[in-house]
């Protein structure tokens, strides 16, 4: 005989669901990386963990800041915030969240495996004044530590402790811990099954503090590579969502009766990077030499590639093309900094010449294969366009599985590779890719370890300027600066449109994270 408690838990449950209860199959065509929510600050890994853990402050349907597990801050002085936490909130697991478990999670995010340290960048210290309150002090005044708390998802420090993962997972040694595949968040979700490159099972948490406005109670995802087998799985009703429909698709699905096609301009921007810290080019045929240290060379690259056709013919008009790592609507984008170098393959010629290179170069070119909107595609027209120049690429194409961790170790000469500021402030970008690499995850996408000290003394200066205008000044100067040094070559912005079934309502964010809490399958 079963006992009573269970019997009453279940008419709790049934009194919960909502009337019309739905389970929500999504798709794209690589699988989220890991489970451990300070491990990879990737974009798809980031959209699950985003349902399962939560953080103090989140972005809201107008991409505002909003409170979540923090009811309420204030600055006890330029260098001291209090943040009042939300009462009777529960694990999965039904422990209590607490003041310490929001010290140990943000003290987790600084550990030397976390690629979360630039996001909790600036915090001297963390402390819990009682079991509702928490005290963060900071090395300077900062603009931008809301933003940085809307990225760090709370853990229970009881269940890390239990199951051993204290420090995060070492993502790019592909280490593997508990906190890999399982989870324990205070989220509106629930990680129910995880079969990695196969499935992802979530359901929802029965006791969540939050107002749901959803009636997703299942979520299934599946990683589907193919994008043909991606959309027949959509117009069959096999799948009711595809968050990254191939763009020659994208006019037949939107007059497709029962389905429809919801888009925006993305924050994120695709580039291309140089190893500019070697003596010799690991994957290169010229050897003793690095040829990506003349500016000269990385200008020819630049030159050479024409975004306009790639944007046109291989994006189909999904992109804007863009002389900055800064997208249009990120906080300090500067229009000055914006102006890509021309298009002319017959100066980059000149360029690879007067460099000492008249006969060309050959080198590796890693990209992925399933991150990006037809990544795989334009690394192979970028590798067409470059031939035309001399510059012959070996094209070595990855799932997202393999090119993370490779590139994360710098075993890698030439890279594409997407900036998202997830504080979608400019000094997250410039702190990540464009800073020397050092403390606090200084540089922490740095692949190429390009150095300038310049750069560096005007990103630590954004940091801790408090006044916008001037803020904005110094944005536009390591822009300015960094462009100047040819240091990476941006090429566009992407524009992701999301495929679904009509019957599925949903919000579109600049950052592309689908937040299934306001998913809702009529």
């Amino acid at each position: 005989m079963r006992p009573k408690w269970i019997f009453g838990l279940v008419v709790l449950m049934l009194a919960w669901l909502p009337a019309s209860a739905a389970t929500f199959r999504w798709t794209s065509q690589g699988d989220i990386l890991t489970l451990d929510p300070h491990a990879q600050n990737e974009g798809l890994t980031n959209t699950v963990l985003n349902q399962v853990y939560e953080a103090l402050v989140r972005r809201d349907r107008d991409f505002k800041l909003a409170p979540e597990l923090a009811l309420s801050w204030n600055k006890a002085s330029p260098t001291v915030w209090r943040f009042r936490l939300r009462p009777n909130v529960k694990f999965h697991d039904d422990t209590p969240f607490k003041a310490d478990d929001v010290v140990f999670s943000i003290e987790r995010a600084m550990a030397p495996s976390s690629n979360f340290k630039s996001n909790v960048a600036g915090i001297k210290s963390v402390k819990s004044i009682d079991d509702l309150t928490v005290e963060i002090a900071t090395d300077g005044p900062d603009p931008v530590l809301l933003e940085q708390l809307a990225t760090v998802r709370i853990m229970s420090k009881a269940w890390s402790v239990k199951n051993k993962v204290e420090q995060p997972q070492n993502f790019a040694e592909r280490q593997e811990t508990f906190a890999v595949r399982n989870a324990n968040g205070t989220g509106p979700f629930m990680i129910k099954a995880r079969e990695p490159d196969v499935k992802t099972v979530l359901t929802a948490n029965g006791h969540w503090w939050g107002k749901r406005e959803t009636n997703v109670t299942e979520v299934l995802y599946r990683p589907i590579k193919s994008d043909a087998t991606r959309i027949a799985a959509l117009t069959s009703g096999e799948i009711d969502f595809v968050l990254d429909p191939p763009p020659q698709d994208i006019p037949r699905l939107a007059s497709a009766p029962g389905l429809s096609i919801l888009q925006g301009r993305e924050n994120r921007v695709i580039f291309l990077g140089f190893d500019q810290f070697r003596d010799e080019l690991l994957y290169s045929n010229r050897k003793g030499k690095n040829p990506f240290k003349d500016r000269r060379v990385r200008q020819a690259v630049y030159q050479a590639i024409d975004v306009e056709a790639i944007r046109a013919k291989i994006l189909r008009g999904l992109a804007v093309a863009t002389g900055s790592l800064i997208a249009g609507q990120v906080n300090g984008y500067s229009a000055a900094a914006d102006k890509r170098l021309p298009y002319d393959p017959v100066r980059a010629r000149a360029l690879l010449a007067e460099a000492g290179y008249p006969e060309g170069l050959q080198v590796t070119l890693d990209c992925p294969n399933n991150r990006y909107i037809q990544d795989e595609q334009v690394c192979q027209a970028i590798a067409s366009m470059l031939s035309k120049v001399g510059i012959t690429l070996r094209l070595d194409a990855l799932p997202r599985a393999q090119y993370f961790p490779k590139i994360q170790k710098t075993d890698t000469s030439f890279y594409m590779l997407g900036i998202l500021p997830t504080t979608h402030d400019a000094w997250s970008s410039l702190f990540s890719i464009a800073h020397s690499v050092g403390n606090e995850g200084a540089g922490d996408w740095n692949f190429g370890r390009y150095s300038n000290p310049k750069v560096d003394a005007l990103i630590d200066a954004i940091r801790v300027e408090m006044n916008p205008g001037k803020r904005n000044q110094l944005i536009e100067q390591a822009l300015l600066l960094h462009n100047a040094d040819v240091a990476h070559v941006p090429l566009y912005q992407q524009v992701t449109p999301w495929a679904m079934r009509s019957n599925v309502k949903a919000v579109h964010t600049p950052d592309n994270f689908l937040d299934i809490r306001w998913v809702n399958v009529n």
